[in-house]
């Protein structure tokens, strides 16, 4: 798939800048109150839009005259966000109007971003075109009224933004004769291992894997281990590795692309301006993967930084190996304490394989390798309707989902709506009562029944009208 496109939300404090960041990423990662300058470093996440996928930046107040102190710090970091991004979607405020210090950004903006649209939020309720009338004098184009407090307007927004990108960040088409069974559907549109059509079996499918991790923990080192051979710098010095690189090899007789990325540290420490784009191009390779690495150093603690990056991996749906590397450096103490770190941080983590090695020794790669075989094997599995079927009968026999209202909700059948990750849809009716306890349940059974280790499992309810709930009014 080609690499997501990525949008910068640019614009004075206290626009709304974070809260369409939530919108647009369909979560709350964003802290959000009426405070001007909450939000200093650079946030990014997975944003979506219908079809489309696309990285999305949320920055912080942008002064461009501000020349010390933490508004120049924050200056910095969004002039780094426009220089990362495709598009850049300049938010004002439709209440307060058109100030000076929107002026200001614009002429920055005039200077620096590739491509600029005027978002003027805090509309609902007005009327739009005349609010956004005033806003034609910064000089950039038709300004776009939204509400990202509710909605309005957003989508549109998105798709004008990325409209000269033309397919960018939209899902593959699947190859014919590629379909699930009945009423399913598919992402990326990949054959499980060993599966065979009608002209005989199939080349084996080349497996993208990614290592990713902070700085210095040994990625590019057990890249060369994989390959036999010094095919990329390691030093012992964060930040060595500046860019992504993808390389293919084989081994045992199956192909693979390794891509090492650049090590991901927390963004206040990133000061480097050759560093800029490291982020980006990490969370990029992560999309471009089948199989990610999630590489731990066993000399340091497990961080919250480690954890930013194994959620952002999961909101993707790679599946995932957790790799401790430099075991052979921890003593009985460390490796005691790492155990509880590993299970107190990165408990979401659960479904995956944790393994530990020494990328400079070679001990633990054939473990590794399994792994990611098992892994990619789990994420492109194909599930039968009527195993997948029997198999929540078997859950709901053994737990029957809680009742809530008058009626215990029913789940009739269930089957695959996609891979990579697996989605699993059940159908049935009062679906909609049915709590995350109770989803984790049948996520934890399904897994475990379709061997589904080292791949995230999303499970999709599905209602269906019930003639009696009139009847139970």
């Amino acid at each position: 798939m080609a690499r997501l496109p990525v949008l910068a939300l640019v614009g004075r404090p206290n626009v709304g800048k974070s809260t369409l960041f939530n919108r647009l990423t369909r979560s709350r990662a964003a802290l959000v109150a009426d405070v001007p300058g909450l939000t200093r470093d650079r946030q990014y996440g997975r944003g979506r839009s219908g079809e489309r996928a696309f990285i999305v930046i949320d920055s912080g107040g942008f002064e461009p005259v501000a020349k010390s102190g933490i508004a120049a710090e924050m200056a910095r970091q969004t002039r780094q966000a426009v220089l990362e991004s495709d598009t850049v979607v300049f938010v004002v405020d439709g209440r307060e109007g058109l100030t000076a210090h929107d002026m200001e950004i614009a002429r920055e903006l005039r200077r620096t971003a590739q491509r600029v649209f005027v978002a003027v939020n805090k509309t609902e309720g007005m009327p739009r075109a005349q609010v956004a009338a005033e806003f034609h004098e910064l000089g950039l184009g038709d300004p776009l009224p939204i509400s990202a407090a509710h909605g309005d307007g957003v989508r549109d927004l998105v798709e004008i933004a990325f409209e000269h990108m033309g397919d960018a960040g939209m899902p593959e088409p699947q190859p014919e004769g590629e379909g699930f069974e009945s009423g399913e559907g598919g992402e990326g549109g990949e054959t499980a291992p060993g599966a065979e059509g009608a002209a005989g079996p199939e080349e084996p499918r080349r497996v993208r894997v990614a290592v990713v991790g902070r700085p210095n923990a040994g990625k590019s080192t057990l890249i060369n281990t994989l390959l036999g051979e010094e095919r990329l710098i390691a030093f012992d010095q964060p930040g060595t590795t500046r860019d992504s690189v993808a390389i293919e090899f084989e081994r045992g007789g199956k192909p693979y692309t390794l891509i090492d990325t650049a090590g991901l540290r927390r963004r206040g420490k990133v000061t480097d301006m050759v560093e800029k784009f490291s982020v980006v191009k990490t969370l990029q390779s992560i999309e471009d993967s089948n199989v990610c690495v999630l590489l731990l150093d066993a000399t340091e603690q497990v961080s919250d930084q480690d954890a930013t990056i194994a959620s952002y991996i999961l909101e993707a749906g790679r599946a995932l190996v957790v790799a401790v590397n430099k075991w052979d450096l921890a003593d009985a103490e460390t490796r005691e304490r790492l155990r509880g770190e590993l299970d107190r941080k990165l408990h979401f983590l659960r479904f995956a394989k944790l393994l530990h090695l020494s990328a400079l020794k070679g001990t633990g790669i054939g473990a590794l390798m399994r792994a990611i075989d098992e892994a990619y094997a789990a994420a492109t599995a194909r599930l039968s309707t009527p195993k997948l079927t029997r198999a929540l009968q078997e859950a709901v026999d053994k737990q029957a989902p809680p009742k809530r209202g008058p009626f215990r909700p029913k789940m009739r059948y269930a089957h695959q709506g996609g891979r990579n990750p697996p989605i699993i849809v059940i159908h049935g009716s009062g679906l909609d009562n049915i709590g995350d306890t109770y989803r984790r349940y049948l996520e934890g059974w399904f897994r475990d029944r379709f061997k589904l280790q080292g791949t995230p499992l999303r499970i999709e309810f599905r209602s269906s009208a019930n003639p009696y709930v009139a009847q139970a009014r």
